[in-house]
């Protein structure tokens, strides 16, 4: 089995990301403000990942979404349409942490500084972080949105949502294709496989949010859903975020 490097198009042997929404359904138009669409380029090659506001000027994301050129995209539920609420703003700075391991997906987190501040609004808003000494429950049931895909081969500009349930530590760590990377207490384990929903292409660095904050970033997981997917644990890197942004 191969794992899936989220911020892709395709797979990539022997371990490539996770990214598309499966199982889940069409999101209410502008019900999660905080979202943000990312538009990637590398040379001539584009890619895309999802994100999510956290300050005026500043939206979380995973290190794998690095690339030439970003652009970020508010304010939208079709991403193929310019809708009149969209706010479309270049990344000035893309803040990956220092010791992202893209072997790995170890620290797979980054700020991106916009090159201009966001005009808050009823559908563009910020979403709180955790703070440091905050614990998702085992079985809290928390959602992830993002405009990846909705099957292996089913693309779609419309923003997604899913339900998916937080699961232990040695649960990930049960799966041969996750143990030898998955790292207790950095990252999250989420979602069930026997529910058949998941996240997969297309959702890398959107922000898994339980009881409204924003607790874990997309990282990787399988490409068929067949195991848990893995995100980075938010609380862990406050200390970062907070140093980051006062630097930039």
């Amino acid at each position: 089995m191969m794992l899936i490097l989220l911020p892709v198009a395709f797979l990539l042997p022997p371990r490539t990301g996770a990214g598309e929404i499966v199982g889940g359904h069409e999101a209410k138009p502008h019900s999660r403000p905080y979202m943000a669409f990312l538009r990637i380029q590398e040379g001539h090659n584009y890619k895309r990942c999802g994100g999510f506001l956290v300050t005026e000027n500043f939206v979380l994301t995973a290190a794998h979404c690095r690339g030439d050129r970003i652009s970020v995209t508010l304010g939208a539920h079709n991403i193929d349409k310019r809708e009149p609420s969209q706010q479309v703003i270049p990344v000035s700075r893309q803040i990956p942490h220092p010791r992202y391991n893209k072997n790995t997906f170890n620290n797979d987190i980054m700020l991106l500084q916009l090159a201009k501040s966001a005009e808050l609004n009823d559908v563009v808003d910020t979403i709180p972080l955790p703070e440091e000494d905050d614990t998702v429950e085992l079985g809290s049931v928390c959602s992830v949105a993002g405009w990846g895909r909705t099957s292996p081969k089913k693309n779609t500009s419309l923003l997604h949502e899913v339900e998916l349930k937080v699961m232990s530590d040695g649960t990930c760590q049960e799966y041969v294709q996750i143990r030898h990377f998955y790292r207790p207490g950095m990252m999250m384990c989420v979602g069930n496989p026997a529910e058949k929903k998941a996240i997969l292409q297309g959702d890398s660095g959107g922000p898994l949010v339980c009881d409204g904050k924003a607790q874990g970033i997309v990282s990787y997981g399988s490409a068929n859903g067949s195991t848990p997917s893995v995100f980075t644990k938010l609380s862990k890197y406050l200390c970062w975020i907070q140093k980051s942004q006062r630097l930039h």
